[in-house]
């Protein structure tokens, strides 16, 4: 029986599910969120008042540069925000999960790196 986690091909959800369920992924998916949050309630008070804003542009900035592909003018390019904060978190989990996974390697044989 082959107890080598990599030999079995993992769904997308599975893969995911591995990538983004670690602290540095749910950290970056919070200042998202949070920033999302600030944009939506300046974009309520800023309505209300009659002035522009730009705080809009700060969502796009935190999940740049995958949200810079969708600029396109109106609601729809709104859908780049949260499709980029995806791929950027799941670029971010995969980066710690490596990282975390040689620490874990070089410890099991003995060898610490820290």
């Amino acid at each position: 029986m082959d107890k080598n986690p990599r030999s079995h091909p993992r769904s997308l959800p599975q893969t995911l599910r591995h990538y983004l369920v670690n602290p540095l992924a749910l950290g970056y998916l919070g200042v998202v969120l949070a920033v999302c949050v600030w944009v939506t309630i300046d974009a309520v008070s800023a309505s209300s008042s009659g002035d522009a804003s730009f705080a809009g542009l700060w969502a796009v900035l935190a999940t740049a540069p995958t949200s810079m592909l969708f600029l396109v003018a109106g609601p729809v390019g709104l859908i780049g925000i949260p499709i980029g904060a995806i791929v950027q978190a799941t670029a971010l989990g995969a980066l710690y999960r490596s990282i975390t996974e040689r620490r874990a390697g070089a410890t099991d044989v003995g060898v610490s790196k820290a």
